[in-house]
């Protein structure tokens, strides 16, 4: 099992940045791919960006590219999200997730273990 708690959302302005940080415990050793969803109210959860366990490869939804980048600490089992030139629409709460098969997927049933959310609110 693997416990994972997202941290860094808050209130941030159009234009400004945040960066959201996932920490993973429990049955850390193996090699897990993870990624990073959003859902907004009245909408279903999106794919935002993933990351293989390696690091060495990512991936972004068209919508963040340019703007957000995805990262990983395994010495230190956290995942982070750099997100810059927020826009309102980018208002979610962000999930980060872990599947035990360590590629990075933009499929969200492909996850095994999901966090509790944190909140990001842009406003205009």
């Amino acid at each position: 099992q693997v416990q994972l708690v997202e941290s860094g959302g808050g209130l941030v302005q159009a234009g400004g940045s945040l960066r959201l940080s996932c920490a993973a415990s429990g049955r850390t050793s193996s090699r897990y791919g993870m990624s990073w969803f959003r859902q907004a109210p009245g909408k279903e959860r999106e794919f935002v960006a993933a990351i293989n366990w390696s690091a060495g490869t990512t991936q972004y939804a068209d919508f963040v590219k340019g703007r957000f980048t995805i990262s990983r600490d395994n010495a230190n089992n956290t995942m982070s999200l750099q997100m810059n030139s927020l826009k309102p629409e980018d208002t979610a709460v962000y999930y980060c997730a872990a599947n035990a098969f360590g590629f990075g997927s933009s499929k969200s049933y492909t996850y095994d273990y999901w966090g509790q959310g944190t909140q990001v609110t842009v406003s205009s």
